[in-house]
């Protein structure tokens, strides 16, 4: 055979890849691999149907798990919650079920895993929604991964529940507060998770609010320090007594009274509080009102305390 003609074979022909050992690995390693009954395997879901899932289990036989056995909240919706694709973590409960598969319960291995996790979510503050199926005395049920949980009254919300019914069907976010595995007893708590939201929103609508800008407000409270103004957005802000008048007042009663409305202007708006002042808009040629107070709140101005008393 000529040199040409060699060369050419060697062109036409492709290369080949060499087959080895490691590209039957998969397969070789499940055909060793024997499955018992109590073993927990994680698969992945290949199949959905109305009363099961089917696993894909890295093995010669597939996994499946009837939808009784899936999880133990009673709203429990199979083909809303179960997609292709997601991973499945389970028991085997029978290794053939005389069609060659291999039944699992997802329930059974939840009873073994699941309270190690909520240890952990307990640990790391874990937000997760959760849907109240039941309201109980003191409190409400929901299920967290199909473990059956509690939420006390105290725990519901940022405030106190007084008609626990209105929450019922309700989805919140809540974290685990208490993971007894040895009583099986699941606490969860939405109480944080909702504070925190409403200081979150609280510091947006605070950095919203413009230095310099002249607003009304409402006198909310009245302190030693000061008083609380609720201004048209719903902001509370603090007008302390200094801010209050260009005179100085031994107490803010004897200006404001609870419940009155007056015009402030925003000193400042930082780390979620709010800074007033009545002084700042006060015109410089108005006549200086002397206050003086008394232990009703009362004022009265510096005249009228000169002609107190005094007989003509």
């Amino acid at each position: 055979m000529s040199d040409e003609i060699k060369n050419t074979e060697e062109m036409e022909t492709p290369d080949m890849p060499e087959e080895s050992m490691a590209d039957y690995e998969a397969e070789l390693e499940a055909s060793f691999k024997k499955i018992r009954e109590g073993d927990i395997l994680t698969g992945t879901v290949i199949g959905v149907e109305d009363d099961r899932v089917i696993l894909d289990l890295k093995y010669y036989a597939e996994g499946i798990i009837s939808k009784e056995d899936l999880s133990n909240d009673p709203e429990f919706n199979l083909k809303e919650e179960i997609h292709l694709g997601d991973e499945i973590t389970a028991t085997v409960v029978r290794t053939d079920d005389g069609e060659g598969n291999i039944v699992l319960s997802r329930k059974e291995a939840n009873d073994v895993l699941a309270w190690d996790k909520f240890k952990t979510m307990m640990e790391e503050r874990t937000v997760v929604p959760v849907k109240i199926t039941e309201i109980v005395k003191g409190g409400a049920v929901a299920y967290l991964d199909g473990i059956r949980s509690f939420i006390p009254a105290s725990k519901l919300a940022a405030e106190y529940v007084e008609d626990l019914n209105e929450w019922n069907g309700k989805t919140i976010e809540v974290t685990v507060i208490t993971a007894d595995e040895e009583n099986k007893r699941l606490v969860l708590s939405g109480r944080e998770v909702a504070r925190e939201k409403l200081a979150d929103e609280r510091r947006r609508r605070v950095a919203k609010c413009q230095p310099g800008s002249i607003v009304e407000g409402t006198v909310e409270s009245l302190k030693d320090y000061g008083a609380f103004v609720t201004l048209e957005n719903g902001l509370t802000g603090l007008l302390h007594i200094s801010q209050i008048s260009s005179q100085r007042i031994k107490h803010p009663g004897v200006v404001l009274k609870e419940g009155q409305t007056i015009k402030v202007k925003i000193l400042s708006a930082e780390n979620g509080k709010i800074s007033l002042s009545m002084k700042a808009i006060q015109p410089e040629d108005e006549p200086e009102e002397v206050f003086d107070y008394k232990e009703k709140g009362e004022a009265t101005t510096g005249l009228g305390a000169l002609l107190k008393g005094l007989k003509l």
